[in-house]
């Protein structure tokens, strides 16, 4: 089955081809906000490095969240563009899911982490000794109240364990394990893999019904219940 996979949920772009368990092309880019300008550039060359067209595909994967409103949003209006014009199904994915995928066969419990801003992270808790399996949901929460509720060693991935390393250190102690920073950044690859065991589940469906799991309300949501509460 070949998918095209993408990823915007943080300041990277990562996009990715597979077909089958064979990655043909993986596209990995950290640079904050120059990301969405580059993401359909990306595909076309991945494509033409394959000879494939967007019609040739089998499928859609992206990362639904949670992560940074303005970049899930470019990538979920991305992939249901090209999906809608190819005729082609989707299955979306935890972004958290996602990048806890970097520590297969993990003996502890992995919890990823990326900056939610506002003092806060989105954060999940995953058993990764196969493809990740929920131990909590993901959620946003300030970082102190994420590490009351974890126990025993834990390992922790993603740009907000590297930003709250020194608080996660000082509760936790040597139960407090980090992953290698290789691993920190999210990758369409790993993605692709969770899309691929939604379609043989038969979990896939119309790009029309995608929307980004974002957890917590945007600003403009925010503003608009601000101006509704009387």
């Amino acid at each position: 089955m070949k998918l095209l996979t993408i990823d915007t949920s943080t300041s990277c772009c990562s996009v990715a081809l597979t077909n089958g368990e064979e990655l043909v092309s993986d596209y990995l880019v950290n640079q904050g906000k120059t990301l969405s300008s580059r993401l359909l550039d990306c595909v076309d060359l991945m494509l033409r490095g394959a000879g494939l067209a967007v019609d040739e595909l089998d499928g859609f994967g992206v990362a639904l969240g949670p992560g940074a409103f303005t970049g899930l949003r470019v990538g979920i209006a991305t992939v249901k563009g090209l999906a809608l014009a190819a005729g082609k199904p989707v299955a979306g994915f935890s972004s958290l899911a996602m990048l806890a995928m970097n520590l297969p066969w993990a003996a502890h419990p992995v919890c990823p982490m990326f900056d939610a801003r506002k003092k806060e992270v989105y954060a999940g808790l995953y058993d990764c000794r196969d493809l990740p399996v929920p131990l909590a949901g993901d959620r946003v929460v300030a970082p102190d109240r994420l590490l009351e509720t974890l126990d025993g060693p834990v390992i922790f991935v993603g740009e907000g364990a590297v930003r709250y390393r020194e608080l996660i250190v000082a509760r936790l102690g040597e139960n407090a394990l980090f992953a290698p920073c290789s691993a920190n950044l999210p990758r369409a690859s790993a993605g692709a893999l969770l899309a691929g065991r939604a379609f043989a589940r038969g979990e896939a469906a119309s790009a029309a019904l995608l929307a980004p799991v974002y957890i917590r309300p945007s600003e403009a949501e925010l503003a608009r219940m601000n101006r509704e509460t009387p």
